[in-house]
């Protein structure tokens, strides 16, 4: 009995384990601000020299600056991540800000390596994300201000303003280096282009509706 329960606590220890590296490991010291000028590549960014830390390492100003929304989808998500504040690197945690005009959509997308979570500063969104095959589900939800809404990583989601207003909101996301992934543009834009015989037979539309698509600016 004794021996199973020791087994039962080391098979439970290592599923703890596995489960809090799944994401970002904890830092090993202090913090790690990243040197954008080393040519080293690692999982990251290598650390710049901790004496030489400053506080605009770790500061970035104008997020009460609306972003300017006069583009095709309505929406300007200014991000603040490790690419803004280097002293992000390895802390595991980013922030945006959207803003939205009326009926502006922030499209469909994705966040390869972070959970968001999304607080409604100004006006109403009808938010929601779909659930991974074979289900497929949508879960969705009007959002007022004041109102937070979680989006579970990895998976696709998006954001709508369904006022007539603008629409502002600040989302927290579980990496400093969330990464961000538009379905349409990562479909119909890539680089080279995915054969358009390929995404019309997948899409079950015509091979000229594909071409005029990707023809698009």
């Amino acid at each position: 009995m004794e021996t199973n329960a020791i087994l039962l606590g080391l098979i439970v220890l290592i599923s703890s384990s596995s489960l809090a590296f799944s994401f970002e490991p904890s830092p090993l010291q202090d913090f790690c601000i990243a040197d954008t000028n080393n040519s080293v590549r690692v999982n990251g960014m290598a650390c710049k020299d901790p004496k030489l830390a400053q506080a605009s390492d770790f500061s970035f100003g104008g997020l009460n600056i609306a972003g300017n929304t006069s583009n095709q989808v309505g929406s300007k998500v200014t991000p603040v991540s490790v690419a803004q504040i280097p002293g992000l690197n390895t802390l595991g945690v980013s922030m945006v800000r959207i803003d939205y005009a009326p009926w502006g959509i922030n499209p469909p997308h994705t966040h390869p390596r972070a959970t968001e979570i999304l607080t409604v500063l100004e006006g109403t969104l009808h938010v929601g994300f779909v659930t991974s095959n074979p289900e497929n589900r949508l879960i969705s939800k009007i959002l007022y201000e004041g109102d937070v809404f979680v989006f579970p990583i990895g998976l696709i989601h998006f954001q709508r303003n369904v006022g007539y207003g603008n629409a502002v909101a600040i989302a927290a996301l579980s990496s400093q280096n969330p990464g961000v992934i538009t379905i349409a543009n990562a479909v119909f834009k890539s680089n080279p282009r995915i054969s358009s015989d390929v995404l019309a037979k997948a899409f079950q539309i015509d091979k000229s509706i594909v071409d005029a698509i990707q023809s698009r600016n």
